[in-house]
């Protein structure tokens, strides 16, 4: 049977997980069924076969950051067969090493970032300051990239920030570019250091394009995932079984690709 990993999965405390997806359903103006607790990833993954899920979870203030990471660690722990972890950072915290320290000590596996939410752009000196910290560290980080409302993370913010580390592994959520997935597209692809995943995507584009933009990355590139709770799993399952791919490109982009990247197999 196929393994299948969410690569993108936002969860929260049980106080606050109605709040939060209030937040992102007031965003986005997203109609969401999902809650957003980790009793709800899970019953959701269940019903498509998810075996593993990396979650994480985004600081929109720096004081923040702590207990994000503790709680991100906590359900890791709790879950470790089925959990990956990635921490958080603000780029407006006052010591963003420690931070990062302090997030690879609770075990967590990589960073997410979120410049929308956080209000930073991803060509400008505070991501380069994070970039750096990563990069040192030597884990993958995963960024919110996209959203024609703003300039934080899009393709032309985005480039010279994989330019700049070229040994960073970085994932691109949305296909690197939400709500500009052509342009993001055209920009970026070929980039060498640059996974994407499909999360929040499948529903804007047809199956024809989608397969043309894996295609661009490679399939070699690209990651399954939801966003949980902004979609279910059904019905982007449902997505992904339009594509015309092989089983090799299936399998790739179900579990292989985030196995690896994530150091499961």
């Amino acid at each position: 049977m196929q393994k299948i990993i969410n690569s993108h999965c936002h969860i929260y405390p049980e106080k606050i997980a109605s709040r939060a997806v209030v937040g992102i359903k007031d965003f986005y103006d997203l109609d969401m069924s999902l809650n957003g607790k980790i009793s709800g990833l899970i019953e959701d993954g269940n019903k498509v076969g998810v075996t593993h899920y990396l979650v994480h979870s985004v600081a929109t203030t720096p004081k923040q950051v702590k207990s994000i990471n503790e709680f991100i660690a906590e359900s890791v722990n709790t879950n470790p067969e089925l959990f990956t972890g990635f921490g958080t950072l603000h780029p407006d915290s006052e010591d963003i090493q420690a931070d990062f320290d302090y997030l690879i000590e609770l075990g967590l596996k990589g960073v997410k970032l979120h410049p929308d939410f956080q209000l930073f752009s991803m060509d400008g000196e505070k991501a380069f300051k994070i970039g750096e910290i990563v990069n040192e560290g030597n884990v993958p980080l995963m960024v919110h990239c996209g959203d024609f409302r703003y300039n934080y993370s899009n393709p032309d913010q985005i480039k010279p920030f994989l330019e700049k580390f070229p040994d960073l592994t970085v994932i691109g959520a949305h296909f690197a570019g939400w709500s500009v997935w052509e342009e993001a597209t055209e920009k970026l692809a070929g980039a060498p250091n640059l996974y994407v995943d499909l999360s929040s995507s499948l529903y804007g584009l047809s199956p024809e394009k989608a397969v043309e933009l894996i295609h661009a990355y490679g399939a070699d590139k690209v990651l399954w995932g939801t966003d949980y709770p902004m979609w279910e799993s059904v019905s982007e399952m449902e997505y992904f079984n339009k594509l015309d791919l092989t089983e090799k490109e299936r399998s790739q982009i179900l579990y292989d690709n985030a196995a690896k990247l994530l150091g499961l197999i």
